[in-house]
């Protein structure tokens, strides 16, 4: 039986242009809504046979139809191309994609706004042990099948933590009209070199930072 586990992330850097995003799937050490505690190392092996296999598991959207049936189908809507464990859980950075249409505006938009602030696995448990108290099971190596967008994560701590955006690269041409006028007014009063030429290197140093 496939089991899921959820994870919230903030959606407060997230790249408009490309539609880059990372977060963690799972936090290791910590207790979820169902008693589960997943330890370190739960996903090493897992891991090393997607690398084996050359790709990554899918990015879905609350799980498809298998998790809501009201998706619609059960195409991936993004690609991972990291996912490794660290100190913290499984940290996970991939794309959205066909984010110029409107479905996958509509899912950037929901990202940045925080109402899909979730990021849940999909797996299968290989080996546990039962715990004490109120953890029902340690859970120390899955089966990961696939990771998803969602809206209501049940761990807290799994939330995407960034989606990458460049407000900065994204207002570069505005700012540099701007500061074109005012270079501009200020020649007019006093003799100025070549402002237009001064702008542009300041323009093109402004603009290297962003890549």
């Amino acid at each position: 039986m496939t089991e899921r586990r959820d994870v919230k992330f903030a959606p407060s850097d997230i790249n408009s242009q490309t539609g880059v995003f990372s977060g963690y799937g799972a936090v290791f050490g910590n207790l979820d809504s169902h008693a589960d505690i997943i330890m370190h190392g739960a996903f090493k092996a897992s891991l090393a046979e997607w690398r084996a296999r050359g790709r990554l598991p899918k990015m879905m959207l609350m799980h498809g139809s298998n998790g809501n049936p009201f998706t619609g189908d059960d195409l991936p809507i993004g690609v991972f191309h990291t996912m490794r464990e660290d100190a913290k859980g499984l940290f996970v950075e991939g794309r959205l994609l066909a984010i110029e249409t409107d479905y996958g505006r509509r899912i950037l938009s929901l990202m940045k706004g925080g109402a899909l602030d979730g990021l849940s696995i999909g797996f299968r448990v290989k080996r546990s042990s039962p715990g004490r108290g109120t953890t029902k099971r340690w859970l120390e190596e899955i089966d990961l099948k696939e990771v998803s967008l969602v809206d209501d994560p049940s761990n807290d701590l799994a939330r995407v933590s960034t989606v990458k955006e460049s407000a900065f690269a994204a207002s570069m041409d505005d700012a540099y009209a701007k500061m074109q006028a005012a270079l501009r007014s200020l020649s007019a009063a006093e003799a100025a070199p070549s402002p237009d030429a001064e702008l542009g290197k300041l323009a093109a140093q402004l603009r290297s930072y962003t890549r």
